[in-house]
């Protein structure tokens, strides 16, 4: 099969061998102290190329905290400490060595949190004190043990916290940087802190952050200046989810002047790309097509398209425009030669969900490339 797919793409400081993307996926497996691990290094090696020629295009990280109060979920590797740091240059390193581009995706969950995460057993950062529903995140229940529990009923964040929150975010890209990042994608998507701030419903504050459309996305913007600021807007991306209803988020009716105006606010600073999740592959409501054009009208540089694609989909979505690039998530988690089963029409491997999150080597990097 000899598709767009397939073919290298340079553009800004993204110079890949095809068009897929390996999409960020949380995975648990972070050793004590939230540090990477040599099973992680060999998990996105497998990734990278599997030992094919065919190679993955770019990689883009599980969520990665940017401090210990931005933790959503038990065992997700860090990069705010010098240990985290270290331990992201095995897989930079790893990825690397298969000629690879890896950005890092660096994620504040907000409100997704439990105390049980929360330094001192606080409770956690949001745009507002509401919580998010019947959500639920990855942590220790009453008597210890991880488990999926309630999310904890959040603490409105006040100026001097945004500011805080706006310096991790600047130095969680530095300690990217150093790790051997070729860059980062600012997490504002699927019901975290960025996303919280843009969707009219759940944000509810009377001050500069809340709103009009204006102020709903000042936060993002003003971390994607400083995260630009500090490594260059053309190695720093972002991810959103227009319609998504990850964690208990609402129905937006602003949705489409949001995402509109910030489409067009990020296409004056010229970062490295937009990502787009959409969950209709999830059993929620898929994004517009509409929207998406109207997104892609108004940002004119690399956009990434992610959510249940398969090779076909993925050939129409760059044939007719709307998408660069197109991420893959949990094929890819099944599937480390993805790019060669794809390109040859080769059966894929199902994914295990009872592996997703926690544990070692089974479902992780056990998963057999196509033998024939």
């Amino acid at each position: 099969m000899s598709l767009q797919l397939f073919l290298p793409y340079e553009e800004r400081t993204l110079s890949l061998k095809n068009r897929m993307v390996m999409a960020p996926m949380t995975r648990c497996r972070a050793a004590e102290g939230d540090i990477p691990t040599p099973l992680m290094a060999e998990y996105y090696a497998q990734r990278a190329t599997a030992g094919l020629i065919i190679t993955a295009g770019l990689i883009i990280t599980e969520g990665i905290p940017v401090s210990n109060k931005a933790r959503g979920y038990l065992w997700t590797p860090g990069i705010y400490t010098r240990e985290q740091t270290d331990g992201w240059k095995q897989v930079t390193a790893a990825v690397h060595e298969k000629s690879c581009q890896i950005y890092a995706q660096i994620w504040h969950t907000g409100r997704v949190s439990h105390t049980s995460l929360q330094p001192n057993n606080e409770q956690p950062e949001g745009a507002t004190d509401e919580a998010p529903g019947d959500a639920v995140c990855f942590a220790y229940d009453e008597d210890g043990n991880p488990a999926n529990v309630p999310i904890s009923t959040p603490v409105p964040l006040e100026a001097k916290g945004i500011e805080r929150i706006r310096n991790e975010f600047v130095q969680a890209a530095l300690n990217a940087r150093e790790a051997g990042m070729d860059g980062v994608e600012i997490h504002g998507a699927n019901g975290y802190l960025f996303d919280q701030f843009l969707n009219s419903v759940v944000n509810t504050r009377d001050d500069k952050y809340g709103g009009s459309v204006e102020n709903r996305c000042r936060l993002l913007l003003e971390t994607v200046d400083a995260v630009s600021e500090a490594i260059g807007a053309e190695r720093t991306g972002v991810r959103i989810s227009p319609n998504g209803k990850f964690n208990s988020m609402p129905e937006d009716p602003l949705m489409e002047e949001t995402f509109i105006h910030l489409a067009n606010e990020l296409e004056k600073r010229n970062i490295a790309f937009l990502h787009i999740n959409d969950q209709g592959s999830f059993g929620m409501p898929p994004i517009p097509v509409e929207l998406i054009q109207k997104i892609r009208a108004a940002f004119s540089g690399p956009v990434i398209l992610c959510g249940g694609y398969d090779a076909q989909r993925a050939q129409d979505a760059l044939a007719s425009g709307l998408a660069d690039l197109v991420a893959f998530g949990t094929s890819y988690l099944a599937n480390p030669d993805l790019p060669a089963r794809l390109q040859n029409g080769w059966p894929l491997n199902q994914p295990d969900m009872d592996t997703f999150y926690g544990g070692g080597a089974e479902g992780y990097t056990d998963y057999p490339v196509y033998e024939g």
